[in-house]
């Protein structure tokens, strides 16, 4: 299984079609978003991926109108972080952040990645 993983795309609507034509000439089967999608003209832009769409809201998003309702209309499947997603045996965190992933693996050692943004890092 393919994953495609992106963030911090700031409403970058140049970007987003690059990033939805990269994933869907690879095959790739999930995106996962870590945060700062920036608006829900930029979340719904991403209905053209032919993969899933999860993810987590980043500081930028939390207050943003409309996310959740695009979210709900495309099928995508995005919360607070943090996100645990169980897939072929592993145990993903997704988290915008990556100021608490040291405590909630404390608590969590289960997890096998994690995944974060904000940092703007790859």
């Amino acid at each position: 299984m393919k994953i495609g993983v992106v963030s911090d795309t700031h409403n970058n609507l140049k970007n987003i079609e690059t990033i939805i034509t990269l994933f869907n000439s690879q095959d790739i089967s999930l995106v996962v978003h870590t945060g700062d999608i920036a608006n829900a003209v930029a979340l719904n832009k991403f209905s053209e991926l032919k993969a899933s769409l999860i993810g987590v809201y980043g500081n930028n998003d939390r207050t943003e109108i409309g996310l959740d309702e695009i979210s709900y209309k495309n099928g995508f499947n995005f919360q607070k972080p943090p996100k645990v997603l169980s897939i072929e045996d592993r145990e993903i965190a997704i988290f915008h952040e990556p100021e608490p992933i040291d405590n909630f693996l404390l608590e969590n050692r289960n997890i096998d990645i994690v995944l974060h943004g904000h940092t703007h890092r790859y």
